[in-house]
């Protein structure tokens, strides 16, 4: 005995239907859940933004760099190398000094004679 259309069409509406209920249900329960608690800031003004790499985009460079070299007598050639890091690793350290253990790409740039290329 032949299937008759209707009747394949019929099943196929049906399970077209269960299926779109189930991930109704699913995606509801999926929404129900709570958001993930915000991580707490460290005291200050300071931000997580900036300093794992990729975080920055290029034009926050140069404020970063700035807050960077803003201690040291050497000024020019700290914010040319600064911004020249900045550039490939999309990172600045916090601080004006150390804390390039947060950024790997700025902290294992290497000079040729193998001394640091970041400040």
């Amino acid at each position: 005995m032949p299937w008759k259309p209707t009747i394949v069409m019929l099943f196929l509406g049906v399970m077209l239907l269960l299926l779109a209920e189930n991930n109704a249900a699913s995606s509801s329960h999926e929404m129900s859940r709570e958001a993930p608690a915000p991580q707490p800031q460290p005291p200050g003004n300071f931000t997580m933004h900036g300093i794992t790499q990729g975080s920055l985009l290029p034009q926050e460079c140069g404020p970063r760099c700035g807050e960077r070299c803003s201690n040291t007598q050497y000024k020019k050639p700290c914010l040319f190398f600064c911004n020249k890091c900045c550039a490939k690793c999309l990172c600045v350290p916090p601080g004006t000094y150390g804390n390039k253990q947060v950024c790997p790409c700025y902290n294992n740039w290497k000079t040729k004679r193998g001394g640091p290329k970041c400040p």
